[in-house]
């Protein structure tokens, strides 16, 4: 969706190359470069899109049906625009030109989004992580896969989902710069079991979370914080003391995890496959015990 938002941003410089002949070359080098762009950013995530459909492993045959359709779709839509180009005047009249332009690229952004809204993954991302984990701290149940695929906004960027988890965040920064030994060791200590440690934000406005991965850290690791994220976030006004509150919510995972991996292997969702990424920039080792 994303490619497609910037490939349509290329062809706008394409359409002001008649406004502006003179920069016909670096115009249309910006058009080719938005457009490669977007291609790029295509590809990948349209390669996991056709092995989705490719449920008996015939990954060749999906994407042989789906180069058919494309081409069909583009020699269609060549001999359109040849078409609306040969009408008498439409050259000259460029607001009719670029009115067509936009609609017709509103329509294929429509479509684009329709299509890729119905889609329905098994495999758990960040977004749906988030519906998931929300629902069984609420609720104690989690959604199947139609209705957390229905209910994922696929135009929402992380950084603008709430609560706000910041991922791969310094010991030193999480700490707000502060050294303090007793801090640190307490952090180290409250997570002596978890392969990340979680601090919240206490000079944030609004409820925002810090977290840090240790070397071995898994994708269970990234979805077990966010878990307690969202535990955290829901009981704000129960605890006095952060770290009674830190150690508390770790006792109460360590009571209700199982039984949130119990219930999305029962919802039909793959647990084998958890598409959280663990940043590899920041990690903490840990290297003997903490005296």
């Amino acid at each position: 969706m994303y490619a497609d938002f910037i490939g349509s941003a290329g062809s706008i410089f394409d359409l002001a190359t008649q406004v502006y002949p003179a920069y016909f070359l670096p115009l249309a080098s910006l058009g080719n470069l938005s457009k490669a762009v977007a291609r790029g950013l295509k590809d990948p995530s349209f390669r996991v899109i056709q092995n989705h459909f490719a449920i008996s492993g015939n990954l060749g045959e999906v994407a042989a049906k789906e180069e058919v359709w494309e081409v069909s779709a583009q020699l269609f839509g060549l001999a359109l625009g040849i078409l609306i180009l040969d009408t008498p005047g439409l050259v000259r009249l460029y607001p009719v030109l670029s009115l067509t332009w936009l609609s017709i690229r509103l329509v294929h952004l429509w479509l684009r989004y329709q299509s890729l809204s119905v889609l329905q993954f098994n495999t758990i991302n960040l977004k749906r992580a988030r519906i998931l984990v929300k629902s069984h701290v609420l609720h104690t149940s989690v959604p199947g896969c139609v209705d957390c695929n229905k209910e994922e906004n696929i135009l929402t960027w992380e950084k603008f989902m709430k609560p706000q988890i910041i991922f791969g965040v310094p010991l030193e920064d999480m700490v707000g710069g502060d050294t303090s030994v007793f801090k640190v060791k307490k952090l180290i200590r409250i997570y002596a079991k978890e392969k990340y440690i979680l601090m919240v934000n206490q000079s944030a406005g609004d409820f925002e979370v810090f977290v840090s991965f240790k070397v071995g850290a898994t994708s269970l690791s990234v979805l077990r914080s966010v878990w307690q994220v969202y535990w955290l976030h829901e009981n704000r006004e129960s605890f006095d003391n952060l770290f009674d509150w830190l150690s508390h919510s770790l006792l109460v995972m360590e009571d209700r995890f199982d039984d949130f991996i119990q219930q999305l292997k029962g919802a039909g969702w793959n647990t084998h496959q958890l598409n959280l990424k663990v940043p590899k920039e920041i990690s903490i080792d840990e290297v003997g015990p903490l005296q």
